[in-house]
This record gives structure tokens, C-alpha cells and sequence, in this order.
């Protein structure tokens, strides 16, 4: 679903499998007191008719044939910005989370306090104490406040950016250790554009009329947080103009998006004296020894290095109040959703004017969330327990290995593609590695301090703890077993630096997969809208880069690379005449790693299919459907989504993904496959010109 470490749908399982013992049948007793009852979504299918608009050609317009009806009577409720699948699964999910917590959170004074159990369940509890929460307002971020404050000279400034590094709190730049990509066996500490308020850069230099509004409101915004925080509002308002002053110098020497597509242009591997010539404003050695680093650090990756001068000459023109002002600002951001009310409700209501979301979401959800992204692998082995059948995992391996076999059969009769390109290609192929429902290992968290008390402090701990954690890791070998993702979450990668797609257990129940449903629908689903896409990343606009050993080398033929950016044009040039929202078109040149996924998912998969219908012998209609119209509709239900305008607005510029309907359409447009199944003809909507159509994959 994603292109490499992206995350763009936060999913999660359906109850599809059945589940195994309760914690409370393992010795841990239920929750002292009931929770509210929660309404139980309805039951997911990967295809389902009632989703079908039949008044609706799907010659004309697939999305709204294989959605139509559920659009018609859907609406998406106040706390989110989207509805559909992302929604629906992610609302049966979180009672299978929310029941390890509740129970976790039960026990957690039985426990020994250093066991994962009592430091999960105190985790969990801390946040859900909202009397605390309201009662100490600011108070949990007073220590961290005083020490910005405390801020007097500019080498002080430099130990305060590394900080709150540690706290989880990125100003100025990025700092992070990572696969080094042309030694992808090994890390490397990178250095990359950061540290903005609002949610790209091209939020702060474009000159129309909407990015000047959304400008004033955010100055806004941070006028009223830094007025919440105690300081007078005629102060405050000043701080706020110097902070978006800052984070403008910053921005206009940020890259865009569409510049940080190509991998090479973000690989600048620099020794230590070289990036002290190039930002000598910043104390590298103090740096480092205050972020953590234990190590030496021989090189770094500096990924914007106009980015890094530009920042470094900022440390030193730009007065020490403004800087003081800015980070202040940011603390308070991070923290805020963890504090009173009233910092919430800003917070929330900044946010809500790219989602759209009407309200916040209620505090369960929010705790089970953050727990989620902040002590995943600690909720990852009792999820598995609960959810994740043995049978269900070999089941969906076996649609991925028909995705491997297929994409190797197109690459061996690609009549593009010249021999020594095609060789690397099915090195590479043969290489791509996958990991599969959870990790063989679970995390240890042995060293994580957990508090009986404020929540904000638990999250700067949590933060430190994954900090620690990796620090020291430039230099040393890649760990292959880690896992980017936490196994309750649906959705999946292609990690190009490791060659290795990665399915957690959360991605494979419907309305992505069904171990004992229709074939057809689970290789549209599971094959064409994940197996084959995250495959088909490996040799998208950005993956193909990249070799079999996830180095980043020029492994293929200066005619094919050609040939390839030829028909990936195409592509561009599709989704570009698509309107996102209002007047606005798809940035075409962003959206391309997702769309030559999605079309290469789609086509790949279907081969797939068609090798398991002749496996099977099975070639039965269902609800008046043949298989192949099955897995076309699954397909396209598979992107069942209602967003709100807003986010969609967002969107263009933040997202690299396309809107749900033209991710539907897009592609099946472009297979003649689709337009025999549903007797489409030269003409309609639904079959493109055969000048316009793409052959890559």
C-alpha cells in the first residue's frame, strides 16, 4: 500500500480469525470495571455487493459502480477526515487493541514494575487519566520549558536542538540513523531538511490566496498556544511572526517533494571536517555527544546540504529570543495533545484545517494510538494471539508467491527491456525478501521507564527510549529483522534499502484478505492492491535505483532507463488531467511511485489469478459476477474511501498518493483485460486511447 516507509493508510485487522485464549485465560484477570460499550463496526468482506451501485456503468465510471451504493448512504463521521476501509478496519482493530490494553491496564499493579505488562498497562493508564491531565495544565512540560529559557548563548542553543531531539521533538533539521544507501548493509547517520510548523514547505512560498490564509492561520494558531503556555498575548503574537519568519528562511531553502523523489539527488555522503565546513554554526562534536552518540561517526549523509548551510547560517544571524520562541512553540506542539483541554482543542483545531475532522477523536482512541506507534511490539505478541491464524499466514503467502511468479514471467517477455537490464532485474527479483504477519522476535523493553504519572512525561520517555535505542547505530550492520511497522497496523511497505516487502498481520483480514474466501477477490485485494503493488515498488520511478543488495547503483542499460521513463510519462501525463478536489489536478509527477505501483499491482496480480483459477479449476459466478469481474470490483473496493475536502486539498502537495477513485480508475483503464470483462468499448471512459496506455511491467 505504501511506497518504501511511507505510511499512508492507518489501518487495521478485522475479527475475521479465530481467536485464541484471552490474557484472562492465561492467568490475568479481566478488567476491574467494564468499559463503555463500544458499537461494533459491521462485518468486512473483501467483495461485496452491496457496495455495488448497479445504476451505475462501469464502463463510465468504475469507482462509483463497485462503490457507488455504500458512497450514497455513507457519511463520515465527525472525528475523521475520511471514511471507508481505512476507517472500518481500523475500528475493529482497535477493540482487539483495546482489549490487551484494558486488561494490561487492569493488572498492571500485580505485575513487577520492570515487566512489559505493568510498564504497557501504566503506559496506557497514564494517558487515559484525564483528571490529571486537565488538573496540571502546562505542568508537564515545565522542566523542559525552563531549559529553553535557560538558553543564553548559541553553543547552548545547539545542546538544547539536540535535546529535544532525544524528547522526540525534531527543530531545525532531522538527525537519524538509517541504511546507508550505497552501503545498504550497514547504517549511516543522515542529515535532513526540517523543523516546520506547517505541513510542507510549499505551504510557506507559494503566493495564492489559500497558502496566504492558511499562513495567517497558523500565526494564529502558535499566538494562542504560546498564550496558553503563560505568556501575554501582545508577546506571544510577536514570537509568533518571528517563528514563522524563521520557519520561511528555512522553507524557501527546503527541497520540494517532487525533488526528493530521485534518491541520488538526497545521498551527499560527507565526512565530519566537510560538514563543518558546510554548517559551521553547528558544534558537530557537541552535537552528537548530546544527542547520544557513544560511537565515533566517521560520515554522515547529508541529504539537503543547501538545506544544512542555510540552517547553519540561521544559528548565527537569527537573534537567540526568536530561536528561544521557535523552539518553545514546537515543545509545546508535540506536547499538547497529551495535555488539558485547551491545549488539545488548539492543537486539534490547527490540524483540522487539512483534515477536516469536526471533532477530536475519544480518548481511548487516542491513547490506544499513541501506545500503538510508541510500544507497538509490547501490544504485537497478545494482538498475534488474538487475531493471526498460522493457516491465514500461509494462505496469504501463497497469493504473494503467485504475485513473485507472475512479475517473473512478465520480466522474462519484456520486449522493452534489453538482456543485461533484464538479468539485474531477475536478480533482483529472485532477492526481494518478505516478512510475513510479525517479527520472529519481539522487542525488549526492559530499558523503558514508565511513570505512574504524567502522560507527556511518559511519551518524552518512550521517545527516548526508541532514541537510545538506535543512536548508535552509524556504521554498524543493518538490522534485517526489525520491522517499520507495528503488527496491528494495516498497511504494508517495500523497504528498497533492505529488498523486502513487509505484510503485517493487521494488513491480511478483510477487507484486504480472507483466508476462506473467494479467490478471485483476495488477488484483487491482497494481490493487486498490496502484494503486487508493494513488489512493483521495488522497480517504480524511485525503487528501480536500487539494487538486488539495496545499494543505490545504475544497474541498468542506458536505453531501457530511457525506454522506461518513456512509458512512465504516460503516467504522469494520466493522473495529471485527474482533478483531485474543486479546480485542482493531481500532481502527477508526485503521485508517480504509487500510480506505477498500482497499475503494475494490477496487472501483475491478475496474472497471478489467472494461474490460480487454472490451479484450482474453480471458474464459478458468484452474485452474478465471473472471477474476473470478482477481482476487478475487489480491486476497487479495496480503495473504498469517502474523504473531506480539506485533506484532500492537503493532500496535493503532501501526499504521493492519488485520490481513491483515480487509483480505481486510473489503472483499469489503462488493462484491456478490464474492458473485456466488463464488455467495455473503444470509446468509453474506462478504456484509454491504446496510444495513452503504458507498457512497463
Amino acid at each position: 500500500m505504501t511506497t518504501s516507509r511511507a505510511l499512508f493508510i492507518a489501518l487495521s485487522i478485522a475479527l475475521s480469525f479465530s481467536p485464541a485464549a484471552p490474557l484472562a485465560a492465561q492467568g490475568v484477570p479481566a478488567p476491574a470495571a467494564a468499559r463503555p460499550a463500544v458499537p461494533i463496526p459491521p462485518t468486512l468482506k473483501v467483495f461485496d455487493p452491496s457496495y455495488i451501485d448497479k445504476s451505475a456503468n462501469a464502463c463510465q465510471d468504475f469507482f462509483a459502480f463497485a462503490n457507488g451504493a455504500w458512497v450514497k448512504r455513507d457519511t463520515i463521521p465527525a472525528a475523521f477526515s475520511s471514511s471507508g476501509v481505512s476507517k472500518d478496519m481500523t475500528d475493529r482493530n482497535e477493540l482487539v487493541v483495546r482489549s490487551v490494553l484494558d486488561e494490561a491496564m487492569a493488572v498492571r499493579h500485580t505485575k513487577p514494575k520492570a515487566s512489559t505488562v505493568a510498564k504497557l498497562g501504566t503506559y496506557y493508564a497514564s494517558c487515559m487519566d484525564s483528571a490529571r491531565a486537565e488538573k496540571e495544565g502546562i505542568a508537564p512540560i515545565m522542566p523542559e520549558l525552563a531549559r529553553i529559557a535557560a538558553v543564553k548563548s548559541r553553543p547552548a542553543l545547539i545542546r538544547e536542538i539536540a535535546a529535544l531531539r532525544i524528547d522526540g521533538v525534531n527543530v531545525l533539521f532531522n538527525f537519524f540513523p538509517a541504511a546507508d544507501p550505497k552501503d545498504a548493509a550497514h547504517y549511516i547517520a543522515w542529515a535532513s531538511q526540517g523543523g516546520l510548523g506547517m505541513p510542507d514547505r510549499d505551504y510557506y512560498t507559494k503566493t495564492d490566496a489559500a497558502s496566504d490564509s492558511l499562513r495567517r492561520k497558523y500565526v494564529a494558531h502558535i499566538t494562542r498556544a504560546l498564550t496558553l503556555a503563560g505568556e501575554p498575548s501582545s508577546a506571544a503574537e510577536a514570537d509568533a511572526q518571528r517563528v514563522m519568519a524563521l520557519e520561511t528562511e528555512m522553507a524557501k531553502a527546503s527541497m520540494t517533494r517532487v525533488e526528493r523523489r530521485d534518491p541520488n539527488a538526497t545521498y551527499h555522503k560527507t565526512s565530519i571536517t566537510e560538514l563543518s565546513g558546510l554548517a559551521p554554526a553547528i558544534d558537530w562534536p557537541v552535537y552528537f555527544r548530546t544527542v547520544g552518540l557513544t560511537a565515533p561517526v566517521g560520515f554522515i549523509n547529508v541529504a539537503q546540504p543547501d538545506f544544512m548551510k542555510r540552517a547553519s547560517a540561521l544559528l548565527t544571524t537569527i537573534p537567540l529570543d526568536d530561536w528561544r520562541a521557535y523552539l518553545r512553540y514546537h515543545l509545546i506542539s508535540a506536547a499538547s495533545p497529551w495535555l488539558s483541554t485547551p491545549f488539545a482543542a488548539e492543537e486539534f483545531a490547527y490540524g483540522a484545517l487539512y483534515s477536516g475532522a469536526k471533532q477530536m477523536l475519544p480518548r481511548w482512541k487516542r491513547c490506544l494510538r499513541v501506545t500503538d506507534r510508541q510500544l507497538g511490539e509490547a501490544l504485537g505478541e497478545a494482538y498475534v494471539a488474538k487475531t493471526f491464524s498460522p493457516e491465514a499466514k500461509a494462505q496469504a503467502k501463497q497469493v504473494i508467491d503467485d504475485i513473485r511468479a507472475s512479475f517473473r514471467d512478465r520480466l522474462v517477455k519484456l520486449t522493452w527491456m534489453s538482456d543485461s537490464t533484464r538479468q539485474y532485474a531477475l536478480a533482483k527479483l529472485e532477492s526481494v525478501g518478505e516478512k510475513v504477519g510479525y517479527p520472529d522476535k519481539w522487542r525488549d523493553y526492559s530499558r523503558l521507564q514508565v511513570i505512574d504519572g504524567a502522560f507527556a512525561a511518559n511519551v518524552f520517555h518512550a521517545n527516548a527510549f526508541e532514541w537510545q535505542r538506535v543512536v548508535d547505530r552509524p556504521g554498524k550492520p543493518v538490522d534485517k529483522t526489525e520491522w517499520d511497522m507495528t503488527v496491528p497496523t494495516v498497511n504494508a511497505y517495500y523497504d528498497p534499502s533492505i529488498n523486502e516487502m513487509v505484510f503485517p498481520a493487521g494488513a491480511l483480514a478483510p477487507q484486504t484478505f480472507d483466508a476462506s474466501g473467494d479467490l478471485a477477490s483476495n488477488y484483487g485485494s491482497l494481490g493487486g492492491s498490496w502484494a503486487g503493488h508493494e513488489l512493483t515498488h521495488g522497480f517504480d520511478d524511485e525503487g528501480r535505483h536500487y539494487d538486488a543488495k539495496g545499494n543505490l547503483r545504475d544497474w541498468w542499460a542506458a536505453v531501457d532507463s530511457v525506454r522506461f521513463n518513456e512509458q512512465a510519462d504516460l503516467i504522469v501525463n494520466q493522473f495529471a488531467g485527474y482533478i483531485q478536489v474543486d479546480t485542482i489536478h493531481v500532481n502527477g509527477k508526485l503521485t508517480l511511485g504509487e500510480n506505477l505501483a498500482d497499475f503494475g499491482g494490477l496487472v501483475i496480480a491478475y496474472d497471478a489469478l489467472e494461474r490460480a483459477l487454472d490451479r484450482s479449476g474453480k471458474r464459478e459466478i458468484i452474485d452474478g459476477y465471473t472471477p474476473e469481474q470478482r477481482y476487478f470490483i475487489a480491486y476497487a473496493q479495496s480503495w473504498r474511501q469517502h474523504t473531506r475536502p480539506e485533506q484532500l486539498r492537503s493532500r496535493v502537495t503532501t501526499d504521493p498518493h492519488a485520490p481513491a477513485e483515480w487509483r480505481t480508475n486510473g489503472p483499469v483503464s489503462n488493462m484491456p483485460q478490464f474492458a473485456e470483462a466488463f464488455q467495455c468499448k473503444p470509446g468509453d471512459p474506462m478504456v484509454r486511447p491504446a496510444g495513452q496506455i503504458p507498457h512497463i511491467w
